[in-house]
């Protein structure tokens, strides 16, 4: 079954070009031109992945983005003007997954959508026992891609599951940032440290009983981060 993108952008040009490469590809895509109307083929078309704006009529990318956060964790990509540090950190605070930088060409924005979907449908590869990973109060099911705290099911957003999955199932190994970017972005990735500092930051609200002193997920100064869990076993 084609995956189905959704692509919001005011600018007709854009949607013009991206719909017909995308639809070349494979993908079955539908498009808006303001977050109002966005959010209404959101919940008819339920696609895989929404490509979305900042900048639009009648309610932001911004908007629309929390909008879907509140309701599930589609994949979002969001598309910023060139420069806008702050935008990319919004974003990410915001639960967006990537952004691509205007102007980008069509196979960027493509390439962008397979790592994503690659990873959003990824079935764990090795064996059967690194499935469910459980330690006192903390359940990662990696198959069913769900997170239990204290029994209570959190919302992940695909590359928050991705980065706890990977600390997770390391224990006590330390990871750069640049190891993580790499690990989890996958490509040469245009960003900066900050990306990683904003997801971690949001995996502690989600997981730590006290994100400000955290028993999971541990601060290397200098290095970079690490997962302790002691009472580490596998199901």
């Amino acid at each position: 079954m084609a995956n189905k993108v959704l692509l919001v952008d005011d600018e007709e040009n854009i949607i013009d070009v991206c719909s017909r490469y995308l639809d070349r590809e494979g993908y079955e895509v539908q498009s808006a031109s303001n977050g109002r109307h966005a959010l209404e083929i959101y919940h008819t078309f339920k696609p895989n992945i929404v490509v979305l704006d900042i900048m639009m009529p009648e309610m932001d990318g911004w908007k629309v983005a929390e909008r879907i956060r509140q309701e599930d964790d589609t994949p979002i990509i969001m598309l910023t003007a060139l420069g806008q540090e702050k935008d990319r950190i919004y974003g990410l605070t915001i639960g967006a997954d990537d952004y691509v930088t205007k102007p980008f060409s069509p196979r960027e924005l493509l390439l962008r959508i397979k790592n994503i979907l690659r990873r959003s449908v990824a079935v764990p590869s090795s064996t059967v026992e690194e499935e469910v990973l459980q330690w006192n109060g903390l359940v990662i099911d990696r198959k069913k891609r769900k997170v239990l705290v204290d029994e209570k099911e959190m919302d992940m957003t695909v590359k928050e599951f991705e980065l706890l999955s990977l600390l997770a199932r390391h224990p006590s190994q330390v990871f750069s940032k640049s190891q993580l970017i790499e690990t989890l972005w996958g490509y040469d990735y245009l960003g900066d440290a900050n990306t990683i500092n904003v997801h971690i930051r949001r995996l502690r609200e989600k997981i730590e009983d006290d994100p400000s002193n955290p028993q999971w997920i541990k601060t290397i100064w200098g290095i970079g981060y690490k997962f302790e869990g002691r009472h580490h076993h596998e199901n």
